[in-house]
């Protein structure tokens, strides 16, 4: 408990994570407003919009800010040189992380479950506006449907994993900008080599094994046998993403000078 209460406070008596949390749950939303309010489904024509998809479209970016959160919430201390204090007081190191992760899993778990609600009530209020609507095949986003609840809920599972696995990076490279350009380059340079690969295996793999491409297959729901995984394996990927790299900055912790 004393170490829960210890990295608690460290965290709550300053104001720049609790600024990057509120940031990541408003830019959920406003990014989902506007992926909202810039698709049309005109009469004349046929639509086939991922309507939950959608409106979840802030996720891949707010995922960025979790990511930077993680991040700070250990290399601020090396940079600091409080991680010797905190290693003194804590010795042993894998706990430390772990409750570092608990808490930022908690916190994440928060915003992002509020990010991604306001999103889809948002959606639910501008989508028919736009031709979306359920004369065309297109029922109001409700939480009450199995895949846009599956959508829902996978979306703020998917930031919470993204905040364990650039926890565990951070672990691994200490330093605070190689650790948070090596997060963001994992979350974003997969999906825009994957983009351009000509060919369709390596194309597909890519798809299936990295950990934007797999985590994000959970807000599909539609045209689910067309997707390259299933969407809870792919959230699955993602977990192994995040354990490999706790697992491995946990090592390092142990092995390692503070």
């Amino acid at each position: 408990m004393s170490v829960i209460s210890a990295e608690w406070t460290k965290l709550r008596t300053v104001s720049g994570p609790s600024w990057l949390l509120a940031a990541a749950a408003a830019l959920t939303v406003a990014l989902g407003v506007a992926a909202d309010a810039a698709t049309g489904c005109p009469a004349n024509l046929a639509c086939r919009v991922d309507t939950a998809k959608l409106t979840l479209t802030g996720v891949e970016f707010s995922q960025a800010i979790v990511a930077i959160i993680a991040v700070l919430m250990i290399s601020s201390e090396y940079s600091t040189g409080m991680i010797g204090v905190t290693f003194a007081a804590m010795p042993r190191r894998c706990t430390v992380l772990a409750v570092k992760a608990a808490i930022l899993s908690g916190l994440v778990l928060a915003a992002g479950g509020v990010g991604v609600l306001l999103s889809v009530l948002a959606g639910r209020a501008i989508l028919p506006g736009h031709g979306f609507t359920a004369v065309r095949g297109y029922l109001p986003l409700s939480l009450g449907d199995g895949p846009v609840l599956r959508a829902a809920v996978g979306s703020v599972l998917y930031l919470a994993l993204v905040g364990l696995m650039s926890l565990g990076i951070a672990a691994i490279v200490r330093d605070s900008a190689a650790a948070i350009g090596l997060a963001l380059g994992v979350l974003y340079v997969f999906p825009i080599v994957a983009s351009f690969i000509g060919n369709p295996t390596w194309q597909h793999r890519l798809e299936r094994y990295t950990p934007t491409n797999a985590g994000l297959a959970i807000q599909a729901t539609t045209g689910l046998r067309h997707l390259p995984i299933s969407p809870w394996v792919g959230l699955g990927v993602l977990a192994i993403w995040a354990a490999v790299a706790l697992l491995g900055g946990g090592a390092l912790l142990r092995l390692r000078d503070a």
